[in-house]
């Protein structure tokens, strides 16, 4: 079993450092909300008191941080990281310790941290995850990983234990491309896929009959599958529970803006994606940016 070091522990990141307890590694944890750090202290884990006293002894550093600048600035000292002049975790770390961030952040940042890690002789791996926060707690998360190798094979002892499907996509900065691709295209067959719905509705059809008929059909996809947007179709989403809790629009919103920046920075016009974009942020500028993103069917339904 491992030494790990989890710092942030948001609504992912405090159940996926619980998974790592639960497996049997040994887990020193930070978050700058002490009520998310005595949650897990109470489930077995250690609490340090800041970064640098979290990664002391550590063979693994996960981190799940907000955004691009948070990353930045906790492994390079960089912005507003809480190291700034000290030269960030990288400096106070060595080869013999992987590092994974896990955050959806942008690819350039991504990629620059991790230059800077192999610099230093340290594998570095940019790890963002799909499945939401059900996935996260059951332990069922999909990791999509940019780094070398060598390290990929590494971040496989602890990755097991918070994930079903662990993807090597390439090197630096490639789990960010792959995730931005991913969520666009969740985004635009959620959106497709609550037009369909609400479409046979209004014309008589019954939501959950009609979902069956496109489940065994060519309309098939995940959102229909598993995280059905009609309520009282599906049990157990967010759909069904006035569309809490789950994945938030907020998020949705800022994952389809860096979508755009990959499209962007290799010249492709994704008209669907950025239509899917302009759909997510008007339903958010609603008041709606903490409901799940499968709430964009009440945008249809008015």
């Amino acid at each position: 079993m491992a030494h790990v070091a989890f710092i942030g522990l948001g609504n992912m990141g405090g159940p996926m450092a619980g998974n790592l307890l639960t497996a049997g590694h040994s887990v020193t944890v930070f978050d700058l909300v002490p009520e998310a750090c005595a949650a897990l202290a109470g489930q077995g884990a250690a609490v340090a008191d800041s970064g640098q006293a979290a990664i002391e002894g550590a063979e693994y550093v996960i981190s799940m941080l907000p955004a691009g600048k948070h990353v930045k600035g906790l492994y390079l000292g960089e912005d507003k990281g809480e190291d700034k002049g000290e030269g960030g975790l990288l400096a106070r770390l060595d080869g013999s310790v992987t590092v994974l961030d896990c955050s959806t952040i942008d690819a350039p940042t991504a990629r620059e941290v991790g230059e800077a890690a192999a610099a230093a002789g340290i594998g570095f791996m940019d790890a963002p995850v799909s499945g939401g926060v059900a996935a996260a707690k059951a332990g069922t998360l999909a990791f999509m990983c940019g780094g070398d190798a060598m390290t990929f094979e590494k971040a496989r002892v602890v990755l097991s234990a918070m994930g079903k499907n662990i993807f090597h996509a390439g090197p630096a900065g490639a789990g960010q491309v792959a995730k931005g691709c991913n969520n666009m295209l969740l985004a635009i067959h959620m959106i497709g896929t609550c037009e369909a719905l609400e479409m046979g509705a209004r014309n008589g059809l019954d939501p959950k009959v009609l979902s069956e008929i496109m489940l065994a059909s060519s309309g098939r996809n995940w959102s229909l599958e598993v995280y059905n947007p009609y309520p009282g179709v599906m049990d157990g989403v967010p759909a069904s529970n006035d569309y809490q809790p789950g994945f938030m629009v907020d998020l949705m919103v800022k994952d389809l803006g860096l979508a755009m920046d990959i499209a962007g920075q290799a010249g492709v016009d994704n008209q669907m994606g950025q239509l899917a974009r302009k759909l997510y942020e008007a339903h958010q500028a609603g008041g709606n940016g903490p409901r799940d993103f499968s709430s964009i069917l009440e945008r249809l339904k008015g």
